[in-house]
């Protein structure tokens, strides 16, 4: 071979072995981090995300109307399967179909039998202090299946401020801290305040929330396999339904807890959102101890929860001055909130808010003009705030009730009759907006483009 020749093929050589050598060097230098932008992006896809004071979702702003749905994974586990998991069918499409795509669902129930003089809810998931019925998750896990079927996403709530479902006043309980004959008949209200205050500064209490925390976001859906952690069908996991210091007392322990939990559940689940599920300052006791606890780092979004009636906003629900009034109070509190969180950088959700039916009636058929005037109130704000990219993104109706209806004559929830939107201690039929509300489901359909 020319010497040429053989220069010209030994430098060829040794450019393709550098060249194959730098590539080799680059993959291994971006190793972890290549991974995880391959996770990062896979988040940003599929899993809802905050902007901001917006949320996002595939890199697109995400606005979203839906409801109050904690009764699902009990229809799912019904062995009657026309008022079971059929019932579940048929709500989910109707809801779907009316352009509900974010369903407020409750995760979990502790302990079981009468609390409080009612009957709690099902199915219960933390029997005892560490005893977890896992079986009874699989209603969960169904109810997620079947949204993730029609592109619904479920906030997730871990227990409850209140006992329709356990909630803290178990835990005191289990932990003798509330003496059990107290605990199974009606405390009034500042006995109620006093007992639930002590959660926050009950160690063992704590400690056994924390646990079911951990049980639920380490499950695995037994219908599709996926981990609840790695599940995009879950949009926001959050602390409990309406929790409240309940005393000024307990605002310390309060706060901490708050910022201690979310710090534990953002090291177990870096995917999905993470809200408290307050009413806003009404729950909190003052708008300052709001504006800190969704200050937090490991506070993605806020939420407030609006109840004229059970806050006394009016003694008159045919008095058109009041009803006025109320809806000027519904308008001044939203926009209260919105400044907080405009400020603060982070977006809010209006995720309860509900309005009797006309003549304080528990009837389906009964009127419900004032009730739409109200959800018109707020859906208008809402949609101005799409409209504007503001920060109010997102407004769930308290509750759902489906094709379910109340017992004529019966007030109140027996075990055994199908579940309506409005939980045991309350009049069945008292908030729930069911499928036949045509002039409610109107106003809803005008806001959010269906037609």
């Amino acid at each position: 071979m020319p010497v040429i020749l053989y220069l010209w093929s030994f430098n060829r050589t040794k450019s393709l072995i550098l060249k194959n050598l730098i590539l080799l060097l680059a993959v291994i230098l971006c190793g972890t981090s290549c991974t995880e932008q391959k996770k990062v992006d896979e988040n940003s896809s599929l899993f809802v995300q905050t902007d901001g004071i917006r949320f996002s979702l595939g890199g697109r702003d995400l606005y979203f109307l839906g409801t109050n749905y904690w009764y699902g994974p009990a229809l799912a586990l019904m062995q009657d399967t026309v008022r079971g998991i059929g019932r579940l069918r048929i709500e989910l499409d109707f809801l779907k179909a009316h352009g509900m795509t974010n369903l407020r669902i409750c995760a979990a129930v502790e302990g079981s039998g009468i609390i409080q003089d009612v009957p709690r809810i099902e199915p219960v998931f933390q029997s005892a202090p560490g005893v977890f019925e896992v079986r009874n998750l699989r209603g969960l896990d169904i109810v997620l299946d079947e949204m993730a079927r029609r592109d619904m996403k479920a906030v997730l709530f871990f227990s409850n401020n209140w006992e329709w479902s356990g909630g803290f006043l178990q835990y005191l309980s289990w932990n003798k801290i509330v003496d059990d004959s107290s605990f199974v008949r009606k405390m009034d209200w500042d006995r109620l305040r006093d007992e639930v205050s002590r959660f926050y500064s009950c160690a063992p209490c704590k400690q056994q929330y924390e646990a079911q925390v951990r049980a639920i976001i380490g499950h695995t859906n037994s219908i599709n396999g996926r981990k609840y952690s790695e599940d995009p069908t879950v949009f926001a996991w959050q602390l409990a339904n309406e929790p409240r210091p309940m005393r000024p007392a307990a605002i310390d322990a309060y706060k901490d807890w708050i910022s201690q939990i979310a710090a534990v559940i953002k090291s177990l689940d870096t995917n999905h959102l993470l809200t408290i599920g307050v009413e806003g300052e009404i729950g909190t006791e003052n708008i300052d101890v709001f504006k800190t606890i969704h200050s937090d780092k490991n506070i993605d979004y806020a939420t407030i929860h609006i109840w004229p009636r059970n806050w006394a906003w009016y003694t008159d629900l045919d008095d058109e001055e009041q009803q006025t009034k109320v809806l000027r109070m519904t308008t001044d509190y939203i926009g209260k909130h919105a400044d907080v969180m405009k400020a603060i950088g982070k977006p809010l959700v209006l995720e309860e808010f509900g309005y009797p039916r006309d003549g304080n009636s528990f009837e389906p058929a009964a009127t419900t003009r004032a009730r739409d005037r109200f959800y018109d109130n707020i859906l208008q704000y809402w949609h101005r705030s799409k409209s504007q990219k503001e920060v109010l993104a997102g407004c769930n109706f308290w509750a759902f009730g489906g094709t379910a209806r109340p017992i004529p004559g019966q007030k109140f929830r027996k075990p055994g009759d199908d579940f309506t939107g409005d939980p045991p201690m309350e009049e069945q039929g008292l908030y729930s907006v069911f499928d036949s509300d045509t002039s409610t489901w109107k106003v809803i359909e005008k806001y959010n483009g269906i037609k």
